[in-house]
């Protein structure tokens, strides 16, 4: 009986020691989950579709599409509205038209290729996602670049000598944000730059420049969506560099949009025609004030890698 009580004790004894082993063990496994879940890093979460596509109206957005997205646009732009029934306000005026095509090979880069009617161009661009707007915890706004080269392809004449004097860059940072589901705002300055410039020869011989080289600009931009398919977009664009003759006008835009996951449609009055945007920043001349403007439209359409919208 007395080694049976022992055997028992021991039991015991070995009992509560397992016991006192397995709960700081247990404590343990607590403290670090607690521990994980307060230092893990929390996954950001970003601001999904600020605007609707690529464009608004006269400007690009601060979208790029996701990867693998194919687009199509066409932008067409009518001609003023100043002569009436002589050309049905425009409509059958002489017009400017671009068709353009764009590829997002890989996330946040797009490039594109595009042919314009005005000064027979034919240019190619490309644009970056650089910051994304993070709905908490990150950046308050997008920001991505957007830049362009031109190269007129009409007939030898004017101030062309070689083929780089035919060639014009356009250089812009774009800045966006998201403020309300509803509501998206964006300012966007930009450079334009001309390799070669209209001059007049002085009574010395000389040629000498009425304009320059480098161009800023400033653009603003916004977009109401009014519902789940259809918003009101507004643009203002402001040249800042003063040249001695034909300073260009600034524009005002106005227009409505209509999207759904692979479309766009954007209908607008304007007072841009240039439609590549180093033109319309560095000479246009048409203006609002006396009531110069004109109808345009752009169309847009997307193939998907994937059934997802734009980020």
């Amino acid at each position: 009986m007395k080694i049976l009580k022992k055997i028992k004790q021991s039991h015991g004894i070995c009992l509560l020691i397992i016991a006192c082993c397995c709960l700081p063990s247990a404590s343990g496994y607590a403290q670090d989950g607690n521990s994980a879940d307060n230092t893990a890093p929390v996954e950001k979460t970003y601001t999904r579709n600020t605007f609707a596509g690529n464009m608004i109206i006269d400007n690009q957005s601060v979208m790029v599409p996701l990867e693998k997205t194919i687009e199509f646009a066409i932008q067409h732009r009518f001609g003023i509205i100043n002569n009436g029934y002589a050309d049905f306000y425009g409509m059958f005026a002489p017009a400017n038209i671009r068709l353009g095509m764009n590829y997002t090979p890989i996330k946040n880069l797009q490039l594109g290729i595009g042919l314009t009617k005005g000064n027979m161009l034919v240019d190619g661009n490309l644009k970056y996602a650089i910051i994304k707007q993070a709905e908490s915890g990150g950046s308050p706004v997008s920001v991505t670049y957007y830049g362009d080269m031109a190269i007129s392809t009409i007939p030898q004449a004017g101030n062309f000598v070689n083929n780089a004097d035919r060639i014009s860059y356009f250089n812009q940072l774009i800045i966006a944000r998201k403020v309300t589901k509803e509501f998206s705002v964006q300012v966007s300055p930009s450079l334009s730059y001309f390799n070669n410039i209209v001059g007049y020869v002085a009574p010395d011989g000389s040629i000498q420049p009425t304009m320059k080289n480098a161009n800023f600009s400033i653009a603003f931009s916004g977009r109401y969506k009014v519902t789940g398919a259809m918003s009101i977009m507004v643009n203002y664009d402001q040249p800042l560099t003063q040249n001695l003759t034909n300073n260009p006008l600034p524009n005002i835009s106005l227009g409505l949009e209509f999207s759904t996951t692979g479309h766009t449609f954007q209908i607008f009055a304007t007072d841009y025609q240039g439609i590549i945007p180093q033109y319309n920043n560095v000479f246009n001349q048409i203006d609002c004030s006396k009531g110069q403007f004109l109808i345009g439209f752009n169309i847009t359409r997307r193939w998907y890698h994937d059934s997802d919208k734009e980020k």
